[in-house]
């Protein structure tokens, strides 16, 4: 899986392999629900891999032939504990993590068989049926996600929360899905530095295989949502040598130029950023408010300088789309066939 490099090589093998940029897929949860899909539950997307696996893979083949070469799996809220309290078993609970990749890599099987069949004649309704690398990110969202209180956008656990406490919460989870078959773990929405050390731990202490991304979530475009420093943070992902890439998810578009900036101060490792559509989200109420977000134009007019500015890892969060994605392959795409727009 790694190759000889070590789990840096994966990841800066598969970017120079795609040219420099690589594009990570958009909203899951919100697709589901676009889809039809009722997440009003505690397990939120990951209550499809119980009721609708064939809809997460349906999701999963959007994201691909929108033309995303990372595509990000449906357990960002699949916990042990969380499927436990759902009256699972352990063996069961991380039946449902493996299962949650599984699918992943059969709507990617399923593309790589669409590409063999159409091969030569290529797609005449906009889809992007590309034999291309790629890769399966295993999603892991944080404590907070867990307690489905809103707490992953405030990155307040508490005094009772502490290192060892979300050591233990996580340990297991990330076991299981670093045995599950991804080809990376992705770390979402990071709301504190606190957890960001518990999981850099983690992955040393387990010895973890599989490379790792860190990103993190902002409110006021400097710091996490917790009020910590994004460049510490951003430190802790770059003297972890298991973690290969770095940067931001779940953020409003605006604030991504400044907060690339910051984590450029303290990483070399590539970045990723992959914002909401800028919409407010009402913790208590559970939704998010219409019309706060930016129009897919907007969202995509943004793509081009953060390319220039170093992210190589460009995609959509929550609200986003696989029209949005398909924008910015096309964004992109341009950008490259002309020299000013090259980095």
């Amino acid at each position: 899986m790694l190759g000889n490099g070590g789990p840096s090589s994966l990841l800066s093998d598969f970017l120079r392999e795609l040219g420099g940029v690589a594009i990570v897929d958009g909203g899951f949860a919100t697709e589901l629900e676009r889809h039809g899909a009722d997440l009003n539950d505690p397990l939120w997307s990951a209550r499809c891999l119980l009721t609708s696996p064939d809809l997460v893979r349906r999701v999963h083949l959007d994201y691909l032939e929108a033309g995303a070469d990372i595509i990000i799996t449906a357990s960002y809220q699949a916990t042990i504990q969380g499927f436990e309290a759902k009256g699972f078993s352990q063996e069961e609970s991380e039946a449902l993590l493996k299962k949650s990749v599984e699918i992943a890599c059969e709507a990617r099987d399923i593309y790589y068989q669409k590409c063999c069949e159409i091969s030569g004649k290529g797609a005449s309704d906009g889809r992007v049926i590309k034999n291309r690398p790629i890769l399966v990110a295993a999603s892991v969202g944080s404590y907070g996600a867990y307690l489905a209180d809103g707490s992953e956008y405030s990155g307040d656990y508490g005094d009772a929360v502490n290192l060892e406490f979300l050591k233990n919460f996580h340990r297991r989870r990330i076991q299981v899905l670093a045995g599950s078959g991804a080809d990376l773990i992705a770390f979402e929405t990071v709301p504190n530095k606190l957890e960001a050390q518990a999981y850099a731990e983690l992955l040393e202490e387990e010895d973890i295989r599989v490379p790792a991304w860190f990103s993190f979530n902002s409110k006021d475009g400097v710091h996490v949502v917790s009020g910590d420093s994004l460049p510490e943070c951003a430190a802790i992902a770059e003297a972890c040598k298991k973690v290969v890439a770095v940067g931001i998810n779940c953020t409003p578009p605006r604030f991504i130029h400044d907060l690339i900036l910051s984590v450029k101060k303290v990483t070399t490792k590539p970045i990723v950023v992959y914002p909401n559509s800028g919409e407010s989200y009402d913790a208590d109420q559970k939704e998010w408010v219409q019309h706060s977000g930016v129009s897919e134009k907007d969202f995509v007019s943004y793509v081009n300088t953060w390319r220039e500015l170093g992210a190589s890892l460009v995609g959509g969060c929550c609200r986003t789309t696989p029209n949005i994605i398909r924008a910015i392959v096309r964004t992109l795409s341009n950008a490259s066939l002309c020299p000013e727009g090259s980095s």
